[in-house]
């Protein structure tokens, strides 16, 4: 039997205009590593993790959903932060050198996307960085174009991405193995998309993105901007069969009331648990949140 010694902090819950929390990103830990997915849109992402007690230095694996400002432009000051560290450190604590002349001691980052993701990335890193950030970057920043189905090995599990078939730009979920059968699925931040029902269906862990309040489609139109509610992804993990569902990516003018009024809204159209977090919030994956 596994012991559930993973949690996920939710760095941040909103979408890509909020402006009252931070734009959705998250780390999942455990299996001795810590796994970045998104970065959200600015240089916020290095506060919230501050504040969530992880340093840069910390991050292991990073996954880019996809080329939006909200999930991407957090990643470079993420890297940035990693590479400086890394850079002092070797200035203060000199290693020596291997047979071929080089220290090969330090820590390597895995940052996964698919193809469009890491040529941008990659990109944009060598046009912003100074020359000898960005020559750091190169020897220790793996970067990895993954495809759909393409199987890797994260944090000692075994986690699957997939293409979310997007409706505007190309974007990409990931379905991470648990124990005992259970698995954990990111559907991006986009509506379930019938395509990838297999790795949603009977998942222990959805997290899935909910705009707004099905009674405030009339305010905020999710439809046009191309997500959900929070009755659609409510509806999707209903009849999919999901045992417990994370909702995020959502405004964020009803804060002080969002975790009331979308599981209120929630509980009528899903009979899992239902957990509409908070920035900065850990969730167990045993299913309890934790406590201040």
């Amino acid at each position: 039997m596994e012991c559930f010694s993973m949690k996920i902090t939710m760095l941040g819950t909103g979408n890509a205009m909020v402006t009252e929390c931070y734009n959705t990103c998250f780390m999942i830990s455990g299996g001795n590593g810590n796994f970045l997915v998104d970065g959200g849109g600015g240089n916020t992402i290095l506060r919230q993790l501050k504040k969530a007690g992880y340093r840069c230095s910390d991050i292991d694996e990073i996954f880019v959903t996809h080329k939006h400002i909200d999930h991407i432009l957090g990643i470079i000051w993420v890297i940035r932060k990693i590479c400086q560290s890394g850079m002092q450190k070797k200035e203060k604590h000199p290693e020596p050198a291997n047979a071929g002349g080089k220290a090969d001691s330090e820590k390597k980052v895995n940052v996964y996307g698919h193809e469009e993701v890491i040529g941008l990335l990659k990109n944009m890193l060598r046009g912003l960085l100074w020359e000898n950030q960005w020559n750091y970057v190169s020897g220790h920043i793996r970067f990895h174009v993954v495809e759909d189905g393409e199987a890797r090995t994260i944090l000692n599990r075994r986690v699957t991405f997939f293409d979310i078939h997007s409706t505007k730009d190309r974007q990409f979920g990931f379905c991470m193995e648990m124990a005992d059968g259970r698995k954990l699925t990111c559907c991006g931040d986009e509506p379930y998309h019938p395509y990838v029902r297999a790795y949603v269906e009977n998942s222990e862990w959805l997290l899935h993105e909910a705009f707004c309040l099905h009674s405030q489609s009339d305010i905020f139109a999710p439809y046009e901007k191309h997500h959900s509610t929070v009755k659609d992804a409510c509806e999707t993990a209903e009849a999919l069969q999901v045992r417990k569902l994370i909702l995020y990516h959502t405004e964020d003018r009803s804060l002080p009331d969002r975790k009331r009024l979308y599981a209120e809204e929630g509980g009528r159209f899903f009979h899992g648990k239902l957990y509409v977090p908070d920035d900065l919030e850990c969730i167990r994956l045993d299913g309890d949140v934790e406590e201040e």
